[in-house]
């Protein structure tokens, strides 16, 4: 049995971080799917800003969109969901076999729109509602606006992926948010049955600290994090207020883990794969940490439960002047900065690709 194979007897999913349109024109989606065992996929502003600006497969629909009056962020999402939707199609099947469970793909709202709950929850509407995809999240941030947003979503019937979640705290918000939002359709009479993810970013921890603590806990810090989130996750799954809503038809906001490409060239380039594997969980990687877990990779065990050792080792990062809550809100507020700043130079890359096609067919044309 291969590595992947290991992991989905353990009961997780293996999604993709990544998507460009040479991945789907080129039957690659498909046979990490038919090879690895891929039942989904996550995008975000910085995979799409490297998709678009480094490659010529979107030249021609750029060229297209422009020349129909498109600019800007309407541009990008026409892009986005022609690749988005195309992808949602092929983990349909997926998507029908495991009752909506798994064969996602997620698109996120704009990154400008990180304190705007409001305008979060409007675009999260429309942009679900143009993919007509059942299978498709929209990623919202878990900030405290995202928060906000993440209730109503859920309320409208929007699924959503949680992201930029940092720490337990920040996870067990986005969880009540979900909560709150399916009691709310309970309530009204609606269908209770409206999926979520929550994703816990990983390895960013680990580059954060890496400079500040001992050798003995270098690239420790991620890990004790996810043990402490999947403890409170455990916990909840088990509480009385989820197993109301579970009885009534609910179904769980499955926690992911995120950020799990190995950072520090010295550590093991699968060790978030193997430290996180833990069944009702998914794991999106980008394709360098796929191919080495593919390789030589090892699922044996999975994480426990009531979070292992994670307290003790968390215990020891605060005696190295570590501290984890104040280290979370940076985490979330550099990550929503990021995706921002990605976000800016993607669109200052599809304005600039506009403007040479443009150019390029105008000479064209007098050349003709």
């Amino acid at each position: 049995m291969n590595a992947t194979a290991q992991l989905r007897k353990l009961g997780q999913s293996l999604w993709l971080d990544n998507i460009t349109r040479g991945l789907l024109d080129s039957g690659t989606l498909q046979r990490y799917l038919d090879e690895f065992g891929i039942t989904g996929l996550t995008s975000n502003p910085t995979i799409f800003d490297h998709a678009i600006g480094g490659t010529d497969f979107y030249d021609d629909a750029i060229r297209e969109q422009a020349a129909a009056g498109k600019s800007g962020e309407a541009l990008f999402f026409n892009l986005a969901l022609q690749d988005l939707t195309r992808a949602a199609d092929l983990f349909r099947p997926v998507h029908e076999t495991t009752s909506g469970d798994d064969g996602w793909v997620s698109l996120e709202v704009s990154p400008l729109l990180v304190n705007d709950a409001a305008a979060t929850t409007n675009e999260a509407a429309q942009l679900h509602a143009r993919a007509a995809r059942p299978n498709l999240f929209i990623k919202i941030p878990g900030t405290p606006a995202g928060v906000e947003a993440i209730e109503a979503s859920i309320f409208a019937g929007v699924p959503v992926n949680v992201t930029l979640l940092f720490s337990r705290e920040q996870y067990l918000a986005a969880a009540e948010a979900y909560m709150r939002g399916i009691e709310r359709r309970i309530a009204a009479g609606r269908d209770p049955v409206v999926h979520s993810v929550a994703s816990i970013f990983v390895s960013r921890w680990d580059v954060a600290v890496k400079d500040h603590v001992p050798a003995e806990l270098q690239n420790r810090l991620g890990i004790a994090i996810a043990q402490r989130a999947y403890k409170a996750y455990r916990d909840l799954l088990n509480s009385p207020r989820w197993r109301k809503l579970a009885d009534a038809g609910a179904r769980p906001q499955t926690l992911l883990w995120a950020s799990t490409g190995t950072k520090d060239p010295a550590a093991p380039d699968t060790l978030y794969l193997q430290a996180l594997a833990a069944p009702n969980t998914i794991n999106t990687i980008p394709e360098k940490t796929l191919f080495a877990f593919a390789d030589h990779g090892k699922a044996s065990s999975s994480m426990a439960e009531d979070g292992g050792d994670g307290e003790e080792v968390l215990a020891a990062f605060a005696r190295a002047d570590v501290d984890d809550a104040a280290l979370a809100t940076r985490l979330q507020q550099e990550g929503a900065e990021s995706f921002s700043k990605s976000w800016r130079d993607l669109m200052a890359v599809i304005a600039s690709k506009s403007a040479a096609l443009a150019d390029n067919q105008s000479v064209e044309r007098r050349l003709s």
